[in-house]
């Protein structure tokens, strides 16, 4: 076998380079938006849109193969789909007045049965693995410029909204009281996690994106309680361990997703385990 390395660089396998590409371009999202749904408890959110994403996949391939719609595609799909959910459930998270973990419920297995009927009726064979569970085959150089954009816009407008951000993630009220606009930033902050969920769905899948997403920034709130601190460490984090996923996936010819998130969960067992022990000989 080839050495990881050598096939990285060579262009018969570009799909392996597009998948190293993409998880580097995902890690600062990946890390920031972590770290703000770790802090405010978000990540049956998170999940809810991850997997109501998969509808959108679904009417991407129905429009662009049975309807014959040439612009459309599974991945401009789901990224419309990530929109319009994180619209629909920052629209419920503000006005409050339905049981969140319910209306959550409903949009997890809505999005995901609409995704798979759509995937199954459409003419052409479509495996609805590849999206559960990612395909780096999937990728192409088309996905990485949007990733790209993508990832730059969430970036720059957390970057933006940083101290709002801050503020309303660790005490609603008192921003309030100082003047922000709680319910804009709170509707801001969910269409960015569905955005940063969408990135790196056809790498890690609907099923794992979500531990991508929480786990690092979880290993980083164990060790760091300043934000800066964490998202720094955590964007750190979901850069190494996509690559390692993909450097173990390539050896062992085993999905990059499980990979990634067994490492991610084996490292955050232990961080835990370590914290606990310093802590009782403290």
């Amino acid at each position: 076998m080839e050495s990881f390395l050598s096939v990285l660089f060579s262009n018969d396998v570009p799909f392996l380079r597009y998948a190293c590409i993409a998880s580097l371009i995902a890690s600062i999202p990946f890390g920031m938006m972590g770290s703000f749904v770790v802090v405010r408890r978000m990540s049956s959110m998170a999940g809810a849109v991850s997997h109501a994403i998969i509808g959108g996949v679904g009417l991407g391939v129905y429009l662009q193969i049975v309807w014959k719609w040439s612009w459309m595609s599974p991945t401009l799909g789901a990224m419309i789909a990530s929109i319009l959910v994180g619209l629909l459930i920052g629209w419920i998270f503000i006005r409050g007045k339905e049981r969140l973990d319910t209306v959550l419920g409903a949009v997890w297995v809505i999005g995901m049965s609409l995704g798979l009927l759509l995937l199954t009726i459409t003419p052409t064979y479509t495996d609805p693995m590849s999206y559960l569970f990612g395909n780096i085959l999937l990728l192409t150089r088309e996905d990485l410029w949007m990733m790209g954009i993508l990832g730059s816009i969430v970036t720059t407008t957390t970057l933006f909204f940083y101290p709002q951000l801050q503020a309303v993630s660790f005490d609603e009220d008192f921003a309030r009281i100082r003047g922000i606009a709680v319910s804009f930033l709170q509707l801001l902050l969910i269409v960015m996690v569905s955005l940063t969920v969408f990135l790196m769905l056809q790498v890690m899948g609907a099923v794992m994106v979500i531990a991508l997403l929480t786990l690092p920034a979880a290993i980083a709130s164990l060790f760091f309680h300043k934000l800066s601190r964490i998202i720094v460490v955590a964007s750190s984090l979901v850069a190494f361990f996509s690559l390692f996923g993909l450097v173990l996936s390539y050896y062992l010819d085993l999905p990059t997703g499980a990979l990634t998130v067994l490492s991610l969960a084996i490292v955050y067992l232990g961080s835990l385990l370590v914290k606990r022990v310093a802590l009782k000989t403290s």
